[in-house]
């Protein structure tokens, strides 16, 4: 029997809502387990063609011969597009993929059982009992200070490390100028400070004060399957100012995607003190990585990036979170290692800083003295850093 209009209207309202509340609770379970790219807008694709599929059923439109091929060609459709996508991420995924997260800094943690802080021989004749400074500075240089401390904080008073506070934490560079320039650290472990950095301390009437505990080279970095091994200072001013843009002019292939560090980072510091006078050019938003992990992870994955350059310090990059898919370029013809830093032709070495503005901590400047003396450069080399002494 022949339904009325009316009947095959309600009975098609009816299927429709069931079909996208089907609809929706897909596409909300497959953009929750990571699906937003390709699987959610599928679904919601199939819950469409399935509601005009119904409504052209139920009204009898066409013989049910063509309304069968129809459907057939539809999910033949849908599964040819499911079957290229995981082959294309089969493929993608073949590839070994680097971690983007941070260095984990608890490995470095002071009195901890089997800490990676190194620790002196013998106890060290400098000793802190009471009014701690507080400590906090680079990630790259959390292993040192760490290394000061456990040689001569007491245990007992010492506050482990965490990420919201403590007497000794590891917050970045920027967050560290910042914390000793509202007078929440005593000391800093930094590289030198950059320009807004300086100038935030002039205007909150601060004086920062720089010594010099130990030296360290900074590094770039390419993909270990590109050919080229080394550049010249000239040509590291040249790429980052947007005037060398292709590897084939060092003796690679490719276009160059040079990565930056964010502004105020230790290592984007020692970028713009390279280039001197030499403009740096703005990266895309996406060749900036946030944290020093990324840069490498950036440069070692297959994803982006084997025209990719980037740079960090000797001992982060090769030791903190050393990756056997990245390669250290020799800069004017030598090599970065702890023999060309001392003997000084690695042209891109630099001092790494006991920062302080004004602390009134009684042991600020003794805990200073004692970081150069043996027993604190004998700690800076232990910990894969140069002494400056």
């Amino acid at each position: 029997m022949k339904r009325s209009f009316g009947t095959n209207l309600l009975y098609s309202i009816l299927a429709v809502a069931g079909i996208a509340f089907a609809g929706f609770i897909a596409t909300f379970i497959t953009a929750l387990f990571g699906g937003m790219i390709f699987y959610t807008p599928l679904v919601m694709v199939v819950a469409s063609g399935l509601a005009l599929y119904v409504v052209i059923a139920i009204f009898q439109l066409w013989t049910l011969r063509t309304r069968n091929i129809l459907l057939a060609s539809f999910a033949g459709l849908c599964l040819l597009a499911v079957a290229g996508h995981e082959l294309r991420q089969a493929y993608i995924n073949s590839f070994a993929v680097v971690d983007d997260r941070e260095v984990n800094l608890m490995e470095y943690q002071p009195f901890a059982y089997g800490t990676k802080a190194v620790a002196l021989q013998q106890k060290s004749a400098y000793q802190l009992t009471d009014d701690l400074p507080r400590l906090d500075g680079a990630t790259a240089l959390y292993p040192v200070y760490s290394a000061f401390v456990q040689a001569v904080y007491p245990p007992e008073e010492y506050k482990p490390y965490d990420y919201g506070g403590g007497t000794v934490i590891c917050s970045s560079t920027p967050d560290a100028y910042w914390n000793l320039i509202k007078g929440e650290a005593d000391i800093i472990f930094t590289a030198a400070p950059s320009i807004s950095q300086q100038k935030a301390a002039k205007h909150a009437g601060k004086e920062l004060t720089l010594t010099p505990i130990g030296r360290e080279a900074f590094v770039f970095f390419v993909n270990r399957h590109n050919p080229v091994d080394g550049l010249t200072s000239a040509q590291i001013r040249d790429i980052y100012s947007g005037k060398l843009t292709g590897w084939s002019a060092v003796g690679g292939s490719g276009k160059i995607r040079a990565f930056q560090r964010d502004e105020d980072s230790g290592s984007q510091s020692m970028l713009q003190k390279i280039m001197g006078d030499t403009p740096l050019m703005t990266p895309p938003k996406e060749d900036i990585a946030n944290i020093m992990s990324g840069i490498i992870s950036r440069t070692a994955n297959y994803r982006n990036f084997k025209n990719a350059l980037g740079f960090s310090f000797l001992y982060y990059a090769s030791e903190m979170n050393g990756n056997g898919d990245i390669k250290l370029l020799a800069i004017d013809g030598v090599t970065p290692s702890k023999e060309s830093i001392r003997s000084g032709e690695y042209p891109f070495s630099t001092e790494l800083y006991a920062v302080t503005a004004g602390s009134t901590n009684p042991h600020v400047a003794e805990f200073i003295d004692w970081m150069l003396s043996p027993e604190g450069q004998e700690l800076v080399e232990r910990s894969g850093y140069t002494a400056v002494k």
